[in-house]
């Protein structure tokens, strides 16, 4: 069970703090020395000091009694503190793992694992994994090393009653090993159950608007309670089950107690042991039950902290995007080419997109539209390799992107969508998010460009006021526009816009529109529109059914044709026939 590859693991990570766990380990020693030193002090105190004149100086009495203590107070101190140092630094370095392969991995990740499980992963598991190496440090160290040296003084006391003792070993390892199977499985489904919890708290939390305004709260109450509700059943198992190992001990201990008492009393009837001896051994028989029980006790943590390993290591060790890749040695013209595209969505049988053949030259403005599920904003998100294509290439001036490093990819390209992302800070770090060294007169001129001044002016701390989740203290349209402000801020050569100014009211949209005018010259941008209105104008506009390019040409071409645009065109901004 020790031997798993998850607990190697975190032995091996250990092995960085073996300096610290060396402290541990003296304490532990220190600590573990004092537990026999107390019984021999019982024997000497009753065979020397009751017997008669007192054969030592009665000062020795409370010297030997304080320094013992002082002994143990100390090295538990020191083994406690230690420890904490170590479990605290690898909490924090699995967190840090975790996290950061979390920035890592594909965006297609989150389609198999939700939000809920990850942070019940890096928040609740994590602390199960501490929990578990503290327990198995503390009991396979001191409480070991206190067994050892409690029956190593009971066999030179008395040998023949420690042959009792012993059969308290074996017995419990039998029990371990009966309810540590058991146990395993019950941690692996409340850790599942755990992060369905977790889930639903996000998903609530996330929300709140849409719960109020339909009126789901009992629907979220009873799919809360639902959950805790299984939780708890799997808690109270899991207890019954660990529980159980606890009376067992005690149970064989009683038993182990009444015979040396018995062997004990036929000893001292023949002559063989003395009061002290006898009172020295029972004190020591009864404390080498408190670090058996605690051995016994380990298994508990000792399966929940592996069952967690296996969903933080998990984590850790997910596919992350691809590296290497060349760096562009230059900012990129923004030539854009899609050569026979296809793509599936892993785990589905149906192409997304299927045989996309366009050429886009720099800084032409081209227009994506069609119904729902078309293809649109799966087709832009090639562009970024968020997704790999499943066949043909996508060219970036002429070099496939799957050749150039993702950084140096990313770094050429600007997004505004319709869901907008803003991060808990001021007004100037979410429009230089990402810039090392912000550029004030970038930021400002990028405010003036996306027409936030006046948004600005108006906050109490200007540029430097905090925004709040997700841009919450804003309304909608001051939080698209800051978003537009970060991709002028960025300055890249291809600029994909998913409906950007979905969110805005009449006046806002004509003032961020032109914005967006000056913004789009000169750049390669990629428009998603669903309100044709706003790409009548664009350059190319591209029509998507089905996964395949339906049409393609300008908005007057497109009329023309009569096809499938000029349909969607006319369903939108068709009025009704008035009767006379």
């Amino acid at each position: 069970m020790l031997l798993s590859p998850h607990f190697k693991r975190l032995t091996s990570i250990l092995a960085d703090y073996k300096g610290r766990l060396a402290l541990a380990l003296v304490g532990m020693v220190l600590t573990a020395t004092t537990e026999p030193a107390l019984a021999a002090m019982m024997k000497i105190l009753l065979d020397k000091g009751f017997t008669g004149k007192v054969s030592f100086s009665l000062w020795l009495v409370p010297a030997v009694v304080v320094g013992i203590f002082l002994v143990r107070g100390l090295s538990t101190f020191l083994t406690t503190y230690m420890i904490a140092w170590v479990s605290t630094r690898m909490m924090n370095r699995l967190r840090q793992q975790m996290f950061d392969r979390l920035l890592d991995v594909p965006i297609g990740y989150y389609a198999s694992n939700s939000i809920g499980q990850v942070i019940n992963s890096m928040m609740f598991e994590v602390q199960q994994i501490v929990d578990m190496l503290k327990s198995v440090i503390t009991a396979t160290i001191r409480d070991t090393l206190t067994v050892a040296g409690l029956m190593g003084y009971l066999l030179w006391l008395n040998w023949r009653l420690t042959l009792v003792a012993f059969v308290l070993l074996p017995l419990i390892a039998v029990v371990v090993r009966i309810t540590g199977k058991r146990l395993r499985k019950l941690t692996r489904t409340l850790l599942d159950i755990s992060a369905e919890q977790t889930q639903v708290i996000e998903e609530s939390t996330r929300a709140v608007q849409v719960i109020k305004v339909f009126g789901g709260q009992d629907y979220e109450k009873r799919r809360f309670e639902q959950r805790a509700d299984k939780l708890r059943g799997f808690t109270m198992r899991m207890t019954s089950t660990f529980a159980a190992t606890m009376p067992i001990t005690q149970l064989m201990t009683a038993c182990a107690v009444s015979v040396v008492i018995v062997i004990a009393l036929l000893q001292a009837d023949e002559g063989q042991a003395t009061v002290g001896g006898f009172a020295s051994f029972i004190t020591a028989l009864l404390m080498l039950v408190t670090p058996l029980k605690r051995l016994a006790e380990i298994n508990g943590p000792l399966q929940r902290g592996l069952a967690a390993a296996e969903n933080v290591f998990g984590l850790i060790d997910a596919a992350p995007e691809r590296t290497g890749g060349k760096v562009l040695p230059r900012r990129a013209e923004g030539r854009l080419e899609f050569i026979d595209v296809g793509f599936v969505y892993p785990g589905q049988e149906r192409a997304a997109l299927t045989n996309v053949n366009l050429a886009i030259a720099p800084g032409q403005t081209v227009a994506f539209v069609g119904t729902s599920g078309g293809g649109k904003s799966t087709l832009v998100n090639l562009v970024p390799d968020f997704y790999s294509v499943s066949s043909g290439e996508i060219r970036l001036d002429g070099e496939p992107i799957r050749d150039i490093a993702l950084t140096s990819l990313r770094a050429q390209i600007a997004m505004v969508s319709q869901n907008v992302v803003l991060f808990d800070d001021t007004v100037a770090a979410n429009i230089a998010y990402g810039d090392t060294h912000p550029d004030r007169a970038r930021i400002e001129a990028a405010v003036r460009a996306a027409h936030l001044d006046d948004v600005v002016a108006n906050l109490p701390q200007g540029l430097e006021t905090p925004i709040g989740n997700n841009g919450m203290r804003l309304s909608g349209g001051q939080r698209q526009r800051l978003a537009i402000a970060r991709a002028i801020y960025k300055n890249a050569p291809i600029l994909i816009l998913d409906e950007a100014t979905s969110a805005l009211d009449t006046e806002s949209e004509r003032a961020v529109q032109a914005a967006l005018d000056e913004l789009m010259r000169g750049r390669t941008t990629l428009v998603i529109a669903h309100r044709l209105s706003t790409i009548e104008r664009a350059d190319l506009i591209v029509v998507l059914d089905h996964g395949r390019i339906a049409e393609t040409g300008t908005h007057a071409e497109l009329l023309q044709r009569n096809g499938i645009y000029a349909k969607l065109y006319h369903l939108q901004y068709s009025t009704p026939v008035q009767q006379g």
